[in-house]
């Protein structure tokens, strides 16, 4: 599982993306994505010193990616952010996970972090943006349809 700065980290790209190259808010990004906008800030500073995203200060700034959703994968972010997930630990987290100390996890684990580590190589910014988006219009149809009255509905 994600920690949860890479899980914010993950929707707040693919909101950025969703935004076809225009500079985004981190205000805008944390109230689309339920994000608390501070802890959000400070994400962002992360990404944007490993390189993943580009931050402009001052009037039409905000925040972009640095390259191409699809060419930013959810790897890539779990590196920026230190994320145990990527890490070669042992599954019951004491140690580093090796042949020579072999817990009773260590098969299990070895087999499908392998199988973890390929989907987070392989699902990209392009691929969240695009459940961003669909979960965007999903929310404002809901609430279009709960703010009309009865006789809007006919």
């Amino acid at each position: 599982m994600l920690s949860q700065a890479t899980g914010y980290a993950a929707s707040a790209m693919g909101h950025i993306a969703a935004a076809g190259g225009k500079p985004v808010l981190v205000k805008e990004i944390a109230d689309a994505a339920g994000i608390p906008p501070a802890f959000l800030a400070k994400i962002v500073q992360s990404l944007a010193r490993k390189g993943l995203v580009a931050t402009q200060r001052g009037v039409g700034g905000g925040v972009t990616l640095s390259r191409e959703p699809s060419q930013i994968t959810l790897f890539e972010i779990c590196e920026a952010l230190n994320d145990p997930s990527v890490e070669s630990r042992c599954m019951l987290g004491v140690s580093a996970c090796s042949d020579d100390r072999a817990c009773p996890c260590h098969t299990f684990w070895t087999a499908h972090r392998s199988e973890y580590h390929q989907f987070l190589h392989k699902t990209t910014i392009a691929d969240i943006a695009a459940f961003e988006t669909r979960r965007r219009w999903r929310f404002e149809s809901e609430s279009r349809s709960k703010a009309r009255t009865p006789d809007d509905r006919g």
